[in-house]
């Protein structure tokens, strides 16, 4: 059996090199293909392999006292999904060029949004009504498949432009609302977050575990509606088999959550039932 793991941990690490070649020994002895980025706040990764090889991993992190205590998002899947292992050294772990705008900790970031559990979030909602407004911490690509009820979709296809978007883009209207951010595994709401504080809005919340954790938890019977954009070789994923298609075929204008990549450039991706992707698209 095999299976993908996702997960990430901001954590001060001062040795960026030796933990790279550690997370390549290791990940190469147990035959694991994926990315793993190593930055001075930490590591984000997306790791497939056989669910043996999977367990160990994740017991060799928790035994090293930097990465102990991480959550893992588990998927299906396997190395199929993924060409090759990928272990590298950025100077972010999410390319946000907002480096200097975070504060990282043991414990994590320290200047971020207010953590909210999937059945928190459902609470504030029920206790704020509309007032709430769902912020979408992804490009806009990722949310043409799935999304919350009624989310903001930022005008961005790359990190970077987050930074413009929260400063003119729809989002800067709501300033003194509650903003819920949310993002594929949670990681980018980490910084997002601390990006809208840094900005003056006055109540920041991050969905934590991301979509990944929600979808674990309520599927497609709570306010998530669609299917979630993956970053390997599946393109997409449901929750369960009531999972909606919500974006709309580029040629002949069905329902579909099917994505074509005809550039290999992945902010370029286009929206394209099965039966119309076997047309070449110019």
């Amino acid at each position: 059996m095999q299976k993908i793991i996702l997960f990430y941990k901001f954590v001060p690490i001062s040795d960026t090199e030796t933990i790279m070649f550690w997370q390549r020994t290791l990940c190469e002895k147990l035959g694991l293909k994926g990315r793993i980025l190593i930055s001075p706040h930490g590591i984000n990764a997306t790791l497939g392999g056989d669910l043996k090889q999977l367990k160990y991993y994740t017991r060799e992190m928790n035994s090293h006292s930097l990465f102990d205590g991480i959550t893992y998002k588990w998927s299906e899947g396997g190395l199929k999904h993924f060409p090759k292992l990928k272990v590298k050294i950025k100077q972010e772990i999410v390319a946000f060029d907002a480096a200097d705008e975070i504060i990282v900790g043991k414990n994590g970031i320290q200047n971020g949004g207010k953590h909210l559990k999937p059945a928190a979030l459902h609470k504030l909602v029920q206790e704020k009504g509309d007032d709430v407004i769902f912020y979408d911490g992804r490009n806009m690509y990722e949310a043409q498949i799935g999304k919350f009820k009624n989310a903001v979709i930022p005008n961005t296809t790359t990190s970077r432009d987050f930074k413009e978007d929260l400063e003119h883009g729809e989002i800067s209207k709501f300033k003194d609302k509650p903003i819920v951010t949310y993002c594929t595994g949670g990681i980018r709401c980490e910084i997002l977050s601390a990006m809208m504080i840094n900005r003056g809005y006055s109540e920041v919340y991050q969905l934590d575990g991301g979509i990944a954790k929600y979808g674990e938890k309520y599927a497609d019977d709570g306010l998530w509606e669609g299917k979630l954009f993956v970053f390997d070789d599946r393109m997409s994923m449901g929750f369960s088999d009531k999972a909606k298609d919500i974006a709309t075929c580029e040629t002949c204008g069905t329902k579909t959550s099917n994505l074509v990549n005809s550039s290999n450039i992945r902010r370029k991706l286009h929206v394209v039932c099965q039966d119309c992707a076997k047309i070449p698209i110019k």
